[in-house]
């Protein structure tokens, strides 16, 4: 196989044996993976030898005991499964296109965004366009970026805003007002509002800087500007590993007010008695990259409007 970029073909079976690879790792036994892969073991056995040549890498100890991965393959297995999941996703959009599907979309959401925004878009999408194949993915924000870069996702549905890199694009789509996670049985949960400064001695549970640098640094301003600065003991993820923290008594969370519906028993979500508006979900897409569905969603949803029976906007 040629390695010269220019002039490089597909080595399927490179491919093939990166699969068997996979197989006996998750098996650890060479007979089990070889049922599963429908093949008898000899030959399993040899492509896997070849493997380790051509890599310049032993990649299962075998013993006795059985078959167990080494240092080397424990270190590729996970790009290898991103390779298979790849393959996968290739395949399904394969087919579906084979099948006479008009087209195919890729969206990206976080948990929340699930929840609320997405599925009225996505039901008018389909009213309009009934041959378009929605691949729907749960991410955090922090995922949309890379995977918009890296085309993996045509749409994400996800708590950024502000400035996102070359070519990332965000159209906010809800915002709600700012409310506080609390145990149930927290001193603060018996007021049916609570003051901002009254949060001064707590430890935050907060959405992760890395998340979003715009978010994080707006809410500990809000916070600095009602006199104090917070205490963060967590940075997670996401806002419902916010409300999961607050219930594992980790602390208090701010955070959307239609959390509420998603607090566990054991948390209470109180609105302030400041009103803070907070983006709640954005769109973002990567201008770079055109494709015709997601510029049409973009434009919907730019003009406030969602899509008619016809493919136009309503």
């Amino acid at each position: 196989m040629s390695h010269n970029t220019s002039n490089s073909t597909i080595d399927f079976r490179l491919m093939k044996q990166l699969w068997m690879f996979l197989a006996v790792a998750e098996e650890q036994h060479f007979g089990r993976a070889a049922q599963r892969l429908n093949m008898s073991q000899p030959p399993l056995t040899e492509q896997i030898k070849v493997l380790e040549q051509s890599l310049k890498l032993q990649l299962f100890e075998r013993s006795r005991r059985g078959t167990r991965l080494s240092p080397a393959g424990a270190a590729i297995l996970p790009a290898v499964r991103q390779f298979a999941q790849q393959v996968g996703q290739l395949e399904r959009v394969v087919r579906e296109v084979a099948a006479g599907r008009s087209g195919v979309l890729h969206v990206g959401a976080i948990t929340s965004a699930m929840l609320e925004t997405v599925p009225p878009l996505l039901d008018a999408l389909k009213r309009a366009t009934p041959d378009l194949t929605v691949f729907m993915r749960e991410i955090d924000s922090v995922e949309a970026v890379p995977a918009l870069e890296a085309g993996e996702l045509d749409l994400a549905f996800v708590r950024l805003d502000g400035p996102l890199g070359d070519g990332i694009a965000t159209l906010p789509l809800a915002e709600d007002r700012l409310a506080v996670a609390l145990p149930r049985d927290h001193a603060l949960a018996a007021q049916p509002r609570v003051r901002l400064r009254a949060l001064a001695g707590e430890q935050l549970v907060m959405s992760s800087r890395q998340v979003s640098p715009v978010y994080f640094d707006m809410l500990a301003a809000v916070c600095r500007a009602h006199g104090f600065a917070p205490r963060v003991l967590h940075e997670v993820r996401s806002v419902t590993s916010q409300i999961a923290y607050v219930g594992c008594g980790q602390g208090v969370a701010l955070v959307p007010a239609a959390m509420r519906k998603l607090a566990p028993e054991n948390v209470v979500v109180r609105p302030l008695k400041e009103k803070v508006m907070v983006v709640t979900a954005a769109l973002a897409w990567n201008t770079s990259r055109h494709h015709p569905m997601a510029d049409t969603v973009v434009a919907w949803l730019k003009n406030g409007r969602t899509p008619r029976k016809d493919g136009g906007p309503a």
